[in-house]
């Protein structure tokens, strides 16, 4: 099974991007969240995947983060939830916070989602009710919100090494492109 994927994104589009992994390009479906955090084309990425076999297709579909293929998986076990509403569903937020709206048994959550109405999403909210509890929350390094940190990941930097780096730019400096120039220089030393 296709699991995961690592290599440079070659085309970018709103539901897909074209990845390029040693000479294959791979076509892969993505959440609008994800496709908003991920770098720019000729830059390196990796997902987590999932191959969804049809009957007159494959497709695979994409994730930043283990846990957000967890929820995905766990949304296309529900009889009636297709690939693109659980993925869709997976746009809302993180695994954390659809858990936490679960939880609560807010329907209103899925009332954007096209193909899911208020019979459906009692349906998956009383069909994941306690299933959840198998979505770990990632360690808070696994997922930086710092776009500069996760551009200079996908450079090929070590973790430890963008700390450091991130860690010297003055505070002042707020944007995420600065931020990543001044990274590249210290970097560069």
């Amino acid at each position: 099974m296709l699991s995961f994927l690592q290599g440079k994104v070659i085309l970018k589009r709103e539901k897909f991007i074209i990845l390029e992994t040693n000479g294959v390009g791979f076509e892969i479906f993505l959440s609008k969240r994800t496709i908003a955090k991920i770098p720019q084309i000729g830059q390196n990425l990796k997902l987590f995947c999932y191959l969804d076999v049809g009957e007159r297709s494959l497709k695979l579909y994409g994730f930043l983060i283990y846990q957000e293929l967890e929820l995905f998986k766990l949304l296309r076990n529900i009889s009636g939830v297709g690939p693109k509403a659980a993925l869709d569903i997976s746009s809302i937020g993180s695994p954390e916070k659809i858990k936490k709206e679960i939880e609560k048994g807010n329907e209103k959550v899925f009332e954007d989602i096209p193909g899911i109405g208020k019979k459906k999403a009692r349906k998956i909210i009383l069909e994941l009710s306690g299933k959840l509890k198998t979505i770990t929350p990632p360690k808070k390094e696994t997922i930086p919100e710092d776009e500069a940190f996760l551009a200079l990941i996908n450079l090929g930097f070590q973790k430890e090494e963008i700390k450091r780096a991130l860690s010297q730019i003055p505070k002042e400096i707020k944007d995420s492109q600065e931020k990543i120039k001044e990274a590249l220089t210290i970097l560069g030393k």
